[in-house]
């Protein structure tokens, strides 16, 4: 969770300098090189045909739908407020996990959800427009659809690891992700600026391999051990990290009603916490 909120001051500082687009590209191709080196294990797994609509489906909600609304919103908004609308993930995830996976859920479950919309929207309408957020509410908006992408992205890695190990899950979101944003960029007909700094350069990089392969790759590998809606409660932590480290090293500014608002937000989450829920196994 440090590593992805770590990322959000890391493409907020990179998509300064580059096209949101190339930095996506670049990320997924750097991460796509970091798993050459187990292609040939790779090749010795047992693929069934039932797995490639749900791989290719898992590939398209996250990284190719979820970059592409993030990228958008952090065009928008800042990193402090997209961090925060990530509290809904956990919520929407309760919610998909007991439909699609047979998780329980709760009235109090029910009632947090709602109760953090409303702190999301607030947040949202609270925010005032500066050079870090020229639109939060649209912005705010689009984050929330990547929530809701990234949503169906855990319900499908939760399935595919029954039968798929986490770093071939992590392996195929990568080079899946490299070929659509390539696809993106070389139609967008986007082109590297002619002058881009060592931090922005150290910025990608650092989004391709510690977050598209290390984030990635250790919460595939949590969502395979434990309930979806457990592991989803710990992107909880994202704005702690997001917001601290936006403040520290962006310059961010959050005001007494958004801090209102997050909290509210954090108050809905905690509702939806069910105390006693045993790991899947156990």
């Amino acid at each position: 969770m440090f590593l992805w909120g770590s990322s959000f001051v890391a493409m907020k500082y990179a998509i300064g300098r580059i096209d949101p687009m190339l930095v996506v590209c670049a990320r997924m191709i750097i991460a796509s090189l970091c798993f050459l080196p187990f292609v040939r294990s790779f090749s010795r797994l047992h693929l069934g045909r039932k797995h490639l609509l749900p791989l290719l489906a898992m590939g398209i909600c996250e990284p190719c739908l979820y970059f592409l609304f993030e990228a958008a919103a952090l065009n928008l908004t800042s990193a402090s407020q997209a961090s925060m609308i990530t509290t809904m993930l956990p919520l929407l995830v309760a919610v998909a996990a007991a439909l699609f996976l047979g998780e329980s859920i709760t009235r109090r479950v029910v009632a947090g959800l709602v109760l953090a919309a409303v702190g999301a929207v607030w947040l949202s309408l609270a925010a005032s427009v500066s050079e870090h957020a020229p639109n939060p509410v649209l912005g705010n908006f689009l984050e929330f659809l990547a929530m809701v992408t990234a949503t169906g992205y855990i319900i499908l890695v939760k399935k595919l690891s029954a039968d798929l190990p986490s770093l071939f899950l992590t392996a195929v979101q990568s080079f899946i992700g490299a070929v659509f944003f390539l696809f993106i960029v070389v139609i967008m007909d986007i082109h590297m600026p002619e002058a881009v700094s060592v931090s922005a350069l150290l910025s990608v990089l650092y989004l391709g391999t510690f977050v598209s392969v290390g984030a990635y790759g250790l919460y595939n590998f949590g969502v395979s051990r434990v309930p979806a809606n457990q592991a989803a409660a710990f992107i909880n932590l994202i704005p702690l990290w997001a917001i601290i480290l936006g403040v520290v090293l962006l310059g961010e500014r959050f005001t007494l009603w958004q801090f209102i608002a997050g909290l509210l937000i954090f108050v809905g989450v905690m509702m939806t916490q069910q105390h006693g829920t045993r790991p899947e196994g156990d």
